[in-house]
């Protein structure tokens, strides 16, 4: 491996003023026994088994640390997203034995394939909002596991809008990991689902974590993690917040100190980070649990998923989808830069965390990626 394979600049890098871990307080937004409850249920359905913990040890070498996993969420039930862990554990949370109920959601695609496929596996009926952006490809998908998908015109928050209003009108049931006002209890939940990632790496490995790159969109992955890792972790790693460039609203929010909604000019590749606006649950975790923020450009997503499918980075082909690429893109963008690494304290005994959240869940994108991929590859082998 050369050095143009990890010739990788993040476009922004913030450190959070306002850090001050404290699990009473984490645990106090999403109780421990929310997440004991999760997991419970959750390793009680059918197919599920841990997902791996992959050993990234060529690009440990390459970068000078000790260990850096890659928690594989393409394995993840036939969903091949870590997002089948929210949605569906929610469905089943707030259905429980009702049958007559109608859920909806709207989604940029791996959560609403999450609600179809709770929804479809106790039998209700389940409604699905997408905007312009989100392809036929996710569409289908979604249609497969059962569910009526209603495409909305206007980007993400325009789909939530028109959700929300025909989900009231009709007594449709919300499953949105999306919080607001009056609205926090399912968010909560999906949040909880998450942190079943954290719950199985902690007995997945013996090495203790020390740094943690986290995407986020609107915050519940992140949030639910952090929550996780205050609950299963004995030590607390360095937290780092990655976003697409254009969509930065958790870094923004930080900056601020209150929620800060800004407004996208350029939809990333990433769809189902590019959010405006930060949740109103996990703001609360996140805000105080953040060391760092990093955002980062697409133009290196398309090599970063490529490389993992080619074996540059491990010995084991890793299929990732585009939303898997912003960890390792901001990983190796810190330790390009000999400031940032040194004030993260990388160094060969650091056990780095990636969460690889999704497979290729779009797969004519992935197709369309991974060809861009292996031209921008194709001069340094």
């Amino acid at each position: 491996m050369t050095k143009k394979y990890l010739d990788f600049k993040f476009s922004e890098f913030t450190t959070n003023k306002s850090f001050n871990f404290c699990r009473k307080r984490i645990l106090k937004v999403l109780p421990a026994k929310d997440l004991i409850d999760a997991h419970k249920l959750i390793s009680n359905w059918k197919g599920y088994k841990k997902t791996p913990l992959v050993n990234l040890e060529i690009l440990s070498k390459k970068i000078g640390t000790n260990k850096i996993f890659y928690k594989d969420e393409s394995k993840r039930f036939n969903l091949k997203s870590f997002k089948a862990l929210g949605g569906a554990y929610a469905v089943e949370k707030i259905v429980k034995n009702k049958k007559n109920i109608i859920v909806s959601t709207a989604t940029a695609g791996n959560h609403g394939k999450s609600v179809s496929w709770g929804a479809n596996k106790i039998g209700v009926k389940c409604k699905i909002f997408i905007s312009k952006n989100v392809s036929n490809t996710r569409s289908l998908e979604m249609e497969k596991l059962g569910a009526e998908v209603i495409r909305v015109k206007g980007n993400y928050e325009r789909s939530l809008k028109v959700c929300k209003e025909v989900s009231h009108k009709n007594g449709w049931k919300i499953i949105q990991d999306v919080a607001w006002k009056n609205y926090e209890n399912v968010p909560r939940l999906t949040m909880a689902g998450y942190s079943v990632m954290i719950k199985e790496i902690s007995g997945q490995t013996k090495h203790y974590i020390t740094h943690v790159f986290l995407q986020a969109g609107v915050g519940g992955m992140a949030a639910g993690v952090i929550s996780g890792i205050a609950k299963y972790f004995k030590r607390i790693p360095k937290i780092i917040i990655v976003e697409p460039k254009n969509a930065n609203c958790v870094m923004k929010s930080l900056k601020y100190g209150s929620i800060k909604k800004i407004i996208i000019k350029k939809q990333s590749i990433m769809g189902g980070m590019s959010c405006g606006e930060v949740s109103l649950v996990p703001w609360r975790i996140l805000k105080n649990s953040v060391n760092n923020c990093s955002s980062v450009s697409d133009k290196y997503v398309a090599q970063t998923i490529t490389m993992l499918a080619k074996k540059k980075f491990s010995k084991k082909k890793i299929i990732a989808g585009e939303c898997s690429a912003p960890g390792l893109i901001s990983l190796i963008s810190c330790c390009n830069n000999i400031n940032v690494k040194k004030k993260l304290d990388i160094n060969k005994k650091s056990n780095i965390l990636v969460i690889g959240c999704e497979g290729d869940t779009d797969k004519t994108l992935y197709k369309k990626l991974y060809k861009l991929g292996l031209e921008k590859l194709k001069n340094y082998d």
